[in-house]
């Protein structure tokens, strides 16, 4: 009989995992990822995962499964707060929910599922996993979940084949209203619980509040810029080379303080990330202000007005080498060539057309149509059809 630890977070989507899985005769072991005990931050004085690791246990009662808790507390400061907080300070947007897939559930807490004589580690994400013969090797596809609507692919970007080979998924073939009955039919505590919203990791804690106990406020300016600004209109179209193309359309466009004019102040540029609107407070302005770039080093927010202003653009992202990852390595192109795909710079973003060119010094992903909010720090994820083939950090 093979055995699998199931992730159980206390949410509806573990526990009808860890259901389905006992159902289709593995030996079931549900396992409670403790990731952070440190109260000092958590706002409310609701202590979510307490809730959650009682949520947890009884299902595990409920299947009559075993169920123990482990603390990665020290894994998760280091490797996810500890990095959030340097990206935050240098100005750049992380993504807590991929590196928590990427460097603790797929990583220490595999190794710790393993370490118990686990042949496999399950978990309630919203993705599939399919297994294909290539030239006399196995290899494994991480494809798009059939909930639409849930599809949690883009989450797991960073995971290799190696991780690949030792996951199930048993809900990805669902949508969530089925996942919601079988629960219920099964009497789990768990079948009405909301999603979890927010990080995946501090509860209920709000960012901004969160950042704020580690990086310190300092006053600075908001500048507005004209969407009529002379260096949107510029665009060359005349280039000596593809490179040079390239390296064109992904620029990021500089500002100065003179380039516009000064329309409020703020506590700390480093809370802020491209195309937020909240939080900016100030008024007066006939469409929304959005942040179009922050300046860290001289604590400046560059915003414009509307969704639609030309600050907020671009077609094309750059990944430098170390920051490319393929799913599938099989299909990595060299140098020199490219590849057409569709692609996502954010979760739940619909997928967009888009070509990957590979050069010398890295990874340009040239979109169809230009891309709001492309954000340093983020990932942006590739497929074809439906399956994730690869990913990056957004550089």
């Amino acid at each position: 009989m093979k055995k699998v630890v199931v992730g159980l977070s206390g949410g509806v989507d573990s526990s009808v995992t860890a259901y389905l899985l006992q159902q289709e005769g593995y030996e079931v072991i549900g396992l409670f990822m403790k990731n952070w005990h440190d109260d000092t931050v958590t706002i409310s004085d609701e202590c979510p995962w307490l809730d959650d690791s009682n949520d947890a246990m009884m299902v595990a009662e409920k299947l009559g499964i075993p169920f123990q808790t482990v603390d990665l507390s020290e894994e998760y400061k280091e490797r996810i707060v500890d990095y959030m907080f340097r990206e935050y300070e240098l100005g750049r947007t992380p993504n807590p929910d991929v590196l928590c897939n990427r460097e603790i559930k797929f990583d220490v807490f595999m190794k710790i599922a393993l370490s118990l004589g686990a042949d496999y580690v399950a978990t309630g994400h919203y993705c599939r996993k399919g297994i294909i013969e290539k030239d006399g090797e196995t290899i494994y596809q991480l494809l798009a979940g059939k909930d639409d609507n849930k599809d949690q692919s883009y989450f797991l970007c960073q995971l290799t084949q190696e991780q690949l080979s030792k996951t199930l998924f048993p809900i990805g073939e669902l949508l969530k209203p089925e996942v919601r009955k079988i629960a219920a039919e099964q009497d789990l505590i768990t079948a009405d619980k909301k999603d979890s919203q927010g990080l995946c990791f501090i509860g209920k804690v709000r960012l901004p509040e969160f950042l704020q106990q580690k990086l310190k406020a300092k006053e600075g300016v908001i500048v507005e810029i004209d969407s009529q600004r002379e260096q949107y209109q510029e665009l060359p179209d005349n280039f000596s080379s593809k490179t040079e193309e390239l390296e064109q359309l992904s620029r990021k466009f500089q500002y100065e303080l003179t380039d516009g004019k000064v329309v409020g102040k703020h506590q700390g540029a480093h809370y802020f990330t491209k195309g937020q609107r909240k939080g900016l407070a100030v008024g007066g302005t006939p469409e929304p202000l959005f942040v179009i770039d922050t300046d860290v080093d001289e604590n400046i927010i560059y915003t414009g007005q509307g969704k639609e202003h030309p600050g907020l653009f671009r077609k094309a992202l750059f990944v430098s080498n170390k920051e490319v990852h393929w799913v599938r390595k099989d299909l990595a192109i060299a140098p020199d060539t490219e590849l057409k795909v569709q692609g996502r710079i954010r979760y739940r973003q619909e997928l967009q057309e888009a070509t990957l060119h590979q050069t010398e010094n890295g990874l340009y992903v040239v979109f169809e149509k230009a891309q709001s909010a492309i954000t340093e720090g983020q990932f942006v994820a590739w497929y074809l059809e439906d399956e994730l083939v690869g990913s990056g950090v957004i550089s």
